[in-house]
């Protein structure tokens, strides 16, 4: 049986969540382990409980229990094969030498997870020779949900953004389609998310009372853009926060919820001829470039099912006020 191990956090992790920590150095521990590790306090941080999103700062110590039956992290990687390494320039809006932003798809996973096994880490994994030196992400996207994604092409960039987007330094905004019309036509959603268990799986919800123990706060400004009669509305959407399904559940919560949302639906049918897709894409996002140079501003085109969503309803963008970041 290993002993327990101390591990330091190094410098260039300083920043970095708990659970990106473990991948990148026990690579084989699943996720559901860790966080049992973590409830039982078997996992702590110079001494204390931790999280799984725990930000780690340099110097710090972690006691890791004995992990007899975790494989070491892999060696290098496999290089791309063509057809992935085209699939990540067909879709790279922007590339300098400490970036690289995506124009993700819908429908391709971000990190993987149970039966999935391509997703947009697992393509960077061949992008680097080692976990040293390969890019990584800075924050995530729904499968189903397509725009932008910024990616930190090494590890002291990635723990810079990290910062960036907990300061809230980071603005984005999203394009939805919702069903029916928000009234009044733009406000703020300020409601605070659990995550709970459902049949259908996880999910994330209102807070109840009670719960505050376990809630996360969650803030988001919408407006309506355009709208189609009263069935259907153009949104942008600004997360000031970045919680899991944060826009899905917060738009479910107003009674507009996003077309096409199979996890948060109304039961409404989508009209005829519109894809049954997710209608949610990460449309422009502005930060601090990490070189504390100049500023960093993407913009992302739509894809197609929502171009085509976009031409059916009728919508029109007015002067950009749809990208408008203040």
């Amino acid at each position: 049986m290993p002993p327990v191990e101390t591990r330091n956090v190094s410098d260039e992790e300083d920043n970095m969540r708990l659970d990106r920590w473990f991948k990148t150095h026990y690579a084989g521990l699943p996720h559901s382990r860790l966080e049992k590790l973590l409830r039982t306090g078997q996992i702590r941080v110079d001494g204390g409980r931790a999280k799984a999103s725990t930000r780690l700062v340099a110097g710090q110590s972690v006691r890791v229990p004995p992990l007899p039956d975790v494989a070491p992290p892999p060696g290098p990687k496999q290089a791309l094969s063509k057809a992935d390494r085209a699939f990540l320039e067909d879709i790279t809006l922007y590339e300098d030498d400490d970036l690289l932003i995506l124009n993700k798809p819908p429908g391709i996973a971000v990190q993987g997870g149970t039966k999935t096994t391509r997703h947009i880490d697992r393509l960077l994994e061949g992008l680097g020779d080692s976990p040293d030196t390969r890019p990584r992400l800075v924050h995530r996207l729904d499968r189903d949900t397509s725009g932008v994604l910024v990616i930190a092409k090494r590890r002291a960039v990635a723990a810079k953004l990290g910062r960036a987007f907990q300061t809230r330094s980071v603005r984005k905004i999203y394009w939805a389609i919702v069903q029916g019309v928000p009234k009044p036509p733009q406000g703020k959603i300020e409601a605070a998310l659990v995550k709970a268990a459902t049949p259908a799986g996880d999910r994330v919800r209102k807070a109840r009372a009670g719960e505050q123990d376990r809630a996360q706060s969650a803030v988001t400004y919408y407006a309506v853009v355009d709208r189609a009669g009263q069935k259907v509305a153009f949104v942008s959407l600004k997360p000031v926060t970045g919680r899991q399904h944060q826009l899905r559940a917060h738009m479910a919560i107003l009674g507009y919820p996003i077309l096409g949302d199979e996890k948060y639906p109304s039961g409404v049918e989508i009209p005829e001829g519109i894809d049954p897709m997710l209608h949610l894409h990460a449309r422009r996002i502005c930060f601090p470039h990490p070189s504390g140079e100049g500023v960093v501003d993407v913009t992302a085109p739509l894809p197609p099912h929502m171009e085509k969503a976009f031409a059916a309803f009728g919508f029109a963008l007015k002067d950009g006020e749809a990208d408008d970041l203040d």
